[in-house]
């Protein structure tokens, strides 16, 4: 800003004068570089006076023409450059400079001027046939090696100008087609061949005037035997179809639907196949979409015609070879449009449903049936089924009966592309008749009720629950009083076999028509009333009604009339009966077991987290009064026998409630002083979920003190030191997760914990609580405070102190700080993982030799990551790790975990080959024993790992 433009070339003067083409070539050099950091500075009079003394130095020595060049693309960066000078640099730069015998960097400086240019002027503006000559002259491979964003631009703006030049354009571009390009090694640019593949289509693809030159080339390569060349060309073919019409396809279309039928009915490669299928949907999608005149032909008819008469005829083929092809070939024509789709289904429906009837076995029938269904799929996708134009709907009672047929067959398989079908039929709008959607409910419970393959019991369920909301008055008034009687009869099929009853099936069923509010009310009350008629029977039954208690309540969420209704009738009802429990001598208590209380945990979760902020706070409004003086007068059936207190018992589940200064109290006091663990690790949760998302403040700061003040006497001395460690994990959890001071302190309680005798293997494996999701509470599904990247902050602050702790810890607690080590570190995100290893890996190494088998399961997972993908620091260890892998492989106890997944991977090579070969033969040797095992996986892995250290040394590897 202290000086002008003008006294910097008046103070160059000396320089850009000089004799001496070097001490010139400095000045120019020195001047371009100014104006690369200040051409948005400039004036339109000083832009114009710099363009002319540029162009004046492109006739100068060569030497200079890097520096001049240079300045000529800052001068095309700037926004006042006066119209006409863009044509006159260009002009100038083909005039008097040789680009393509310029250097790799020189010849990228003028694709850069030409590509500002492009992107800063009036399209066309002044340019002429030799401007456009000149252009064309720049078609070489390094256009888009270095620039491709130019030759991109060339097809896409600018196309006024081509004119006369559309072929020598085509020519200059084309040629490198298709790209067969390697990236040097260490290339600075990061080039890769995918990049110029697509540069390159999009240049191809930018105009309809190439199609005559292109097609025919597209063509030829689709005929090559380079599987890369077929790919390329079905995209770009796919690609030119979104700009092309009739008349640029018409001539072509014969010969590109037999290169896509023969590529389809022949190749072997799916990614062949699954091109020449998107190539030919294009196709149909752009000859669906041409504008006709009145007295034009319809290519989309004819070019339909031909792909019928030589695809209909292999459906009715016997040995039902080329049904598949041919089928997938006539659905990617049908999908481009809803014209293509009456053309073909009008021709094919008829004939499918005529074979399906046809042939007797189930297998050919699946086969029908499914290439069926894929029709019945694009009728979906094309929405409301039309009565004049639609084939399906006049073969409706045909397709209802192939269908229902299919649902009674013995195959399971044939079955359930029946209950495919049978979604996708009840999906159309007006296809089933009342009396169809009556049978569909009939066949839907038979299936899932009673057929014995659990599959197909699956299969039927979910698509009731599909269906279920299309239709809510059918399946509330058939589907739900049919499950509801078999489930109050309690009538168990003897052909269901396994761990799923009868009763369970129902149980199930009803969770999953539960799609629609109003099939809600109806499913809610009969789980409700099934809990309570089985409260006294055994444990498993009362927590499958909680499972599917659980499956309605997420089904509910995304609804808030449904989530209400579901809220106020469940969590009342569960409620009350497990106060009821707790607090009746003559109630069942089986409510009160672990396994039940945590399946109820889920129901009440679901049902709470995805309530309104005011529903929510009506919901507090009668709980919290529950919890801490044992108001019942909300709870339905509320006749007591006597007061409740819940925090003098021990059996009852504490559910998670808004901050409350009294109930943090009355929890924490819980969790410390309870001499049930089941409750006393509830309370400890329920006390870490309300401190986490309390607000910062003194009254947080009280409650964790007070805490502190319990904990650490707890941990001390007395009966409940356990109880008291539970709680110091949980609460670290919850401040760690947030990144409150106070987490620093406590987990330095849990480091100093692990030279503890007693508790220092339960401290080990609170690390790895801390650093894991929880599936219950502190997770960001309940509203946690969860802060990003809390897990490498963890690492930073504690790992160092681990390391040391180990070091100075006697050797009857060393196990400890190396499984808490293996736990942070098996929870960190493996790009960390890799990074930071290496300097732990002599310590892990050590840990493998731990005799704690956990300890090592967690150091092989840490190590896992570093062998595939940091080899050159394994084999500076290489010797060590083939000794302790070999150790732990002939350990009976270790053999599994060592050679299944994913830990096979740390016996086979991942290093240099030279350094592997000296403990082949020894490996080899060792890997034996493993083949004879028990266990079918262990000898599976065994073979694997075995076989690849036979190839060790072995051309190629």
């Amino acid at each position: 800003g202290s000086w002008t433009i003008l006294q910097l070339v008046e103070a160059l003067g000396f320089c850009l004068e000089n004799t001496d083409p070097r001490t010139r070539g400095r000045g120019i050099q020195l001047l371009s570089q100014v104006l690369l950091e200040c051409h948005s500075l400039l004036q339109e009079k000083e832009v114009l006076h710099l363009v002319l003394f540029y162009e004046n130095r492109l006739q100068d020595h060569h030497l200079l023409i890097p520096s001049v060049l240079q300045g000529l693309r800052a001068l095309s960066l700037c926004e006042v450059l006066a119209p006409g000078l863009a044509v006159s640099v260009l002009k100038a730069i083909f005039q008097e400079v040789h680009v393509q015998s310029l250097l790799q960097q020189d010849r990228y400086t003028v694709y850069s001027i030409i590509t500002n240019f492009m992107a800063t002027r009036e399209e066309g503006e002044g340019t002429d046939a030799r401007t456009t000559l000149g252009l064309l002259g720049l078609g070489e491979r390094l256009a888009f090696s270095c620039s491709e964003r130019s030759v991109a631009l060339l097809g896409e703006s600018w196309e006024g100008l081509w004119g006369p030049f559309v072929e020598e354009l085509f020519e200059v571009t084309s040629c490198y087609f298709p790209i067969d390009f390697t990236p040097p090694p260490n290339d600075p640019h990061g080039i890769q061949r995918e990049d110029l593949i697509l540069s390159l289509r999009a240049v191809l693809a930018s105009t309809p005037q190439f199609a005559e030159f292109l097609l025919p080339l597209l063509i030829e390569k689709m005929d090559s035997d380079l599987q890369s060349a077929k790919l390329d060309s079905l995209q770009t073919l796919t690609a030119c179809c979104a700009i092309y019409g009739q008349k640029e396809l018409q001539e072509f279309l014969p010969s590109l639907w037999s290169s896509l039928r023969r590529e389809v009915f022949q190749t072997a490669s799916e990614k062949v196949e699954a091109e020449c299928l998107s190539a030919l949907h294009a196709l149909s999608a752009c000859l669906s979409r041409s504008v006709l005149s009145s007295d034009a032909e319809d290519r989309l008819d004819s070019f339909l015609s031909s792909i019928l008469q030589d695809c209909r005829h292999h459906l009715c083929e016997p040995d039902m070879k080329l049904v598949w092809p041919s089928a997938k070939l006539l659905q990617a024509a049908a999908s481009a449009s809803l014209r293509s789709y009456h053309r073909l289904t009008h021709s094919i429906l008829p004939l499918l449903l005529e074979q399906y009837n046809k042939h007797s076995q189930s297998s050919q029938r699946r086969t029908i049936l499914e290439m069926l269904l894929g029709f019945l799929e694009l009728q979906q996708k094309w929405g409301h089924v039309e009565e004049d134009e639609s084939a399906l709907l006049s073969l409706q009672e045909t397709v209802c009966s192939v269908v229902f047929s299919a649902l009674t067959d013995p195959s399971v398989q044939l079955q359930l592309v029946g209950i495919r079908a049978l979604t996708v039929l009840g999906s159309l709008q007006g296809f089933l008749s009342p009396s169809d959607l009556e049978l569909v409910v009939d066949h839907l419970v038979r299936l899932a009720l009673h057929e014995e393959d659990s599959q197909s019991s699956e299969a039927a369920m979910e698509a009731a629950g599909s269906l279920a909301p299309v239709y809510p008055k059918v399946f509330s008034g058939r589907m739900v009083p049919r499950l509801g009687e078999e489930l109050q009869s309690g009538r168990t099929d003897s052909l269901a076999k396994g761990l799923i009853s009868g009763i369970g099936r129902c149980l199930q069923a009803l969770a999953a028509v539960s799609t629609h509010t109003s099939i809600v009310r109806e499913t809610v009350p009969v789980l409700l009333q099934h809990l309570r008629n089985v409260q006294k029977g055994n444990t498993a039954e009362v927590v499958s009604v909680c499972q599917s208690l659980h499956r309605v309540a997420l089904q509910c969420q995304q609804d808030a009339e449904g989530c209400w209704y579901y809220h106020q009738t469940v969590v009342p009802c569960l409620l009350a009966m497990a106060v009821q429990a707790s607090s009746h001598p003559l109630v069942s208590k089986v409510l009160l077991e672990e396994e039940v209380l945590t399946a109820m945990v889920p129901v009440i979760s679901a049902a709470t987290t995805h309530l309104s902020p005011e529903l929510a706070a009506q919901s507090v409004s009668h709980v919290v009064p529950l919890f801490l003086d044992g108001e019942v007068s909300f709870l339905p059936q509320n006749s007591f026998p006597c007061s409740f207190q819940p925090f003098e018992v021990c059996g009852i589940m504490v559910v998670v409630i808004p901050q409350q200064e009294r109930l943090l109290r009355e929890l924490l006091a819980l969790s410390c002083s309870c001499s049930c663990p089941f409750t006393a690790t509830t309370a400890s949760k329920c006390f870490a979920g309300l401190v986490n998302k309390h607000p910062a403040g003194q009254q947080l700061d009280e409650i964790l003190q007070l805490a502190v003040n319990r904990m650490e006497p707890g941990l001390t001395e007395g009966p409940h030191r356990t109880q008291a460690l539970i709680l110091l994990l949980w609460v670290t959890k919850a401040l760690v997760l947030r990144y409150h001071p106070l987490s620093s302190h406590l987990t330095d309680k849990l480091l100093g914990l692990l030279s503890d005798v007693e508790l220092g293997p339960i401290a080990a494996d609170g690390f790895s609580l801390l650093m894991a999701e929880s599936p219950d509470v502190l997770h960001k599904g309940c509203h946690a405070d969860v802060r990003i990247m809390f897990r490498q902050r963890f690492f930073t602050d504690n790992v160092p102190k681990l390391v040391e702790g180990f070091h100075g810890a006697g050797a009857d607690v060393k196990a400890n700080y190396l499984k808490s080590l293996s736990h942070v570190l098996n929870h960190l995100p493996k790009p960390v993982l890799v990074t930071e290893l290496p300097t732990l890996l002599s310590l892990l190494l050590e840990a493998l030799s731990c005799s704690d088998r956990v300890v090592q399961l967690s150091t092989l997972s840490c190590l896992q990551p570093l062998l595939l993908e940091a080899p050159q620091i394994m084999s500076l260890h290489i010797d060590t790790l083939v000794t302790k892998f070999l150790s732990l492989a002939s350990s009976p106890a270790m053999v599994c975990a060592l050679l299944s997944a994913p830990h096979t991977l740390l016996l086979c090579p991942t290093v240099v080959v030279l350094q592997l070969l000296p403990y082949k033969a020894r490996v080899i040797r060792a890997l034996a024993k493993p083949l004879d095992d028990k266990k079918r996986l262990v000898r599976k892995e065994a073979v694997a790992a075995r076989g690849e250290w036979f190839l060790v040394g072995s051309p190629g590897r």
